[in-house]
């Protein structure tokens, strides 16, 4: 199974979008950097760190940055820099919001 395959819209999956299955995790991510609380690398594989930790599943954030739920506060920027949700990722958690 590829990486890829592995976060493909799955039937009877909660709220998924862009190809990921946001799980109760991948919810729990996206909370934390609306609330300001997470920082991602600057990569083609960008890290996701909350509270100045490193998150422990690096394969749903990479989703998330891959997916276009979340993504780098600074353009361009080098190192860790503040996270911040795209449009899609403010969506993914109004919905549950809302249900």
């Amino acid at each position: 199974m590829t990486r890829s395959s592995r976060f493909t819209e799955q039937k009877g999956s909660p709220v998924s979008g862009s190809g990921v299955e946001l799980t109760h995790r991948a919810m729990a991510m996206l909370r934390a950097v609306a609330a300001g609380r997470a920082e991602m690398s600057c990569s083609c594989e960008p890290d996701l760190f909350v509270d100045g930790f490193a998150c422990c599943d690096q394969m749903t954030a990479h989703a998330l940055a891959h997916g276009g739920y979340v993504r780098p506060a600074a353009d361009g920027a080098v190192g860790r820099v503040p996270a911040e949700l795209t449009d899609a990722g403010r969506a993914a958690l109004e919905i549950t919001l809302a249900a």
